[in-house]
């Protein structure tokens, strides 16, 4: 949906490229996971005007198999672009990629993330610092002070995300 909106679209691209710069002025390359990171990492990366690949959760089945489109050099510093963490499951098997290729994953830059506990613990344990430009409590603040959410709704909405299997909502 962001990408059907310029003024949308320029806000994301222009934040990943700062966020990129600011956390981590070390990366030569960022790389895109697909799907929905695609779009986001090559628009980041136009801005930075840094090179730029993209990473599949898998290899293709036919033609050359790649897992990764686009060059990636062993000793990449790879920042991966995804639009949203939940359990973090795609962006790990993505900086295993990376890392299998040789690739050094120095970070991750998300659109969004739930902030679910054991996503913040898997990204801890595989060394992979990770940073968003929205979540999940700045979601729902703005549905309360837009209308959208009852405010009284609010701390019942929140304890989703602390733990999301055990959720009464």
């Amino acid at each position: 949906m962001v990408l059907s909106f310029p003024e949308v679209r320029n806000l994301v691209k222009n934040e990943l490229a700062a966020m990129t710069r600011e956390h981590f002025p070390e990366a030569t390359l960022l790389a895109g996971i697909a799907t929905a990171g695609i779009a986001h990492g090559a628009l980041a990366a136009d801005v930075l005007n840094m090179p730029y690949c993209y990473v599949r959760p898998e290899p293709k089945k036919h033609g050359l198999k790649n897992q990764i489109e686009g060059k990636m050099q062993p000793g990449d510093k790879v920042v991966l672009i995804e639009d949203l963490i939940s359990t973090g499951k795609s962006s790990l098997q993505a900086a295993d990629a990376v890392r299998e290729a040789g690739g050094e994953v120095v970070g991750l830059l998300a659109l969004f993330t739930y902030g679910f506990p054991d996503a913040a613990q898997r990204f801890e344990e595989a060394g992979i610092p990770f940073f968003t430009i929205s979540n999940f409590p700045t979601l729902c603040e703005v549905a309360v002070n837009e209308g959208f959410l009852p405010a009284d709704k609010l701390s019942p909405v929140l304890d989703f995300a602390k733990d999301p299997r055990g959720w009464q909502g």
